[in-house]
């Protein structure tokens, strides 16, 4: 009887394909032994990729195109995680419309600011006109006009002025006299101011045209011819009675120029000034000095 062959530990030798091993390395659960009989064969070697590997791609499967990395080839983990994606570059659909939405809200922000020039004039140089407020108003401004009813001059008025880079102001407060009189029968004052950061005419034609709104027993008129506009403010409660008040404002504006002019004269029952001027003549004499006080005041 001749003795079995052991089976040989070397595959036979092939030069076109790499040595393979007869059966698994472990014992095969189905047979009684290593490469017995019933040893199942080894699964057949993956084929080799299409290419080597590449940063961008992953080794591709057998018999199949190389696969894109998932997610972001460049989101290598940091010590705080994966760097984030990054953004469209903007020629695509989504980067369009991201293009248009920026552009849209630039186009919003110009035509918002626009809007808020015209309507507050927002940043607008100051329309002053060649206008100044004088330290001393007093000697700046004309008053000649009530000397004829109160001839007796105001040795000492009282003036201020103010200066700052949003506003100037000038005033000037004087007793009226007449002839004989130790104290003021009327006063007079005289007010400048140039508004130098903001417009002062919408607040201007409200206050002055609707004065009568909150000062009852006050008239208002339009006056034409002074400035850009201008309201005449009128009281006059002396008529047919010894006592009483004899009041009236001029008030113009010029661009961004303020100016009024203010008569007033109180009367009682121990007055020595019998004879107060009429209001047609206190306001004849507050235009006539305004326009030539505005004249000088413009150099």
């Amino acid at each position: 009887m001749s003795t079995p062959r052991e089976p040989s530990q070397q595959p036979p030798h092939d030069s076109g394909a790499p040595a393979q091993p007869t059966a698994y390395p472990y014992p095969n659960p189905q047979s009684p032994g290593a490469g017995g009989p019933g040893a199942v064969p080894p699964p057949s070697p993956p084929a080799p990729p299409a290419g080597p590997p590449t940063l961008y791609s992953h080794p591709a499967p057998a018999g199949g195109p190389a696969l894109p990395p998932p997610g972001n080839p460049y989101a290598a983990p940091g010590p705080y995680g994966p760097y984030p994606a990054a953004r469209p570059s903007g020629t695509g659909g989504a980067g369009r419309a991201l293009l248009w939405a920026v552009t849209g809200a630039v186009a919003a922000s110009v035509l918002w600011a626009a809007g808020l020039f015209a309507l507050h004039g927002l940043g607008a140089a100051a329309d002053l006109r060649g206008y100044d407020a004088p330290a001393n108003l007093c000697t700046g401004s004309d008053h000649s006009s009530f000397s004829s009813a109160y001839p007796l001059a105001d040795t000492s008025p009282t003036h201020s002025s103010l200066r700052d880079g949003a506003f100037d102001q000038s005033t000037c407060n004087v007793d009226l006299k007449k002839s004989g009189s130790t104290y003021a029968d009327a006063y007079l004052t005289i007010d400048v101011q140039l508004h130098k950061k903001t417009d002062p005419g919408p607040e201007f034609t409200a206050a002055w045209k609707n004065y009568p709104d909150n000062h009852e027993g006050y008239d208002v008129d339009t006056v034409a011819g002074i400035g850009d506009e201008a309201y005449l403010v009128s009281q006059d409660t002396i008529s047919g009675s010894t006592s009483g008040s004899l009041y009236a404002t001029l008030a113009v504006r010029d661009g961004w120029v303020t100016y009024t002019m203010t008569y007033s004269a109180y009367l009682t029952s121990y007055s020595t000034d019998s004879d107060p001027p009429q209001l047609a003549e206190v306001t004849g004499w507050l235009k006539s000095d305004t326009r030539s006080t505005l004249e000088e005041l413009r150099g």
